[in-house]
């Protein structure tokens, strides 16, 4: 009597922590001024792979600057406001724009329809995903030094996320930190007066979750709803 063995090949794939690139391109999405952002999808999420660059909100009405750049917004209530870092417009094409955390929650929305600013939860579940935030600001860092201090520690890349270190804008005026690393809103309060962020440092391959004034100016990565 022969016997028949069958052999099973079932499909693999690479996106996991673990073995590979984690993740795959998206479709390119446009905002209300014709900006046009590369995306990526990774795991169940699908996030910008830039920085938002839009000064209008979705209904068209312009999101307001400072006359100084560096005015000082400590006794401002609920200021809705948007700069290039340093007040230099040459920035925005690389590194995006930097706004106070009432302009990222207006409901005029910031992102484009369809996507939104990513709340602390969906943060938390991005750098988990990417191993925990002792590591995960590795994968997400661009690699190299064209844009980072060096040394860039633990950079890959590998989420295809890209992070440039935007830096970001006290809420005294003062502008700190391009070159050292990113700093974005989550559209989630710690209290009143605060909400959570998360940053990116050359000097290490983490990923910092802590809160800031409400008023200071972070850059903005959008995710699809």
């Amino acid at each position: 009597m022969s016997m028949l063995f069958v052999l099973l090949v079932f499909p693999t794939t690479s996106c996991n922590k673990n073995d590979g690139p984690i993740f795959t391109q998206g479709q390119p999405v446009t905002d209300i001024e014709g900006n046009v952002y590369n995306t990526i999808n990774i795991n169940n999420q699908v996030w910008m792979a830039e920085n938002l660059k839009t000064k209008t909100f979705n209904n068209g009405e312009l999101i307001e600057t400072t006359v100084p750049f560096n005015k000082d917004l400590s006794n401002e209530s609920s200021p809705k406001y948007v700069w290039s870092y340093d007040g230099n417009e040459d920035y925005k094409s690389v590194y995006g724009l930097l706004y106070t955390w009432y302009a990222a929650t207006d409901n005029r929305k910031v992102c484009p329809a369809s996507w939104h600013v990513p709340t602390d939860a969906e943060w938390i579940s991005l750098t988990e995903f990417l191993g925990g935030d002792s590591i995960a600001g590795g994968k997400l860092k661009e690699s190299g030094t064209t844009h980072y201090l060096g040394p860039n520690i633990g950079a890959t890349n590998e989420s295809g996320f890209t992070a440039l270190p935007s830096g970001h804008r006290y809420v005294w005026g003062a502008f700190e930190a391009m070159g050292d690393g990113p700093v974005w809103w989550s559209a989630t309060e710690y209290n009143f007066d605060n909400a959570w962020f998360r940053s990116l440092g050359h000097s290490n391959k983490g990923v910092r979750r802590d809160y800031y004034p409400k008023n200071d100016g972070m850059a903005i990565r959008c995710i699809k709803d």
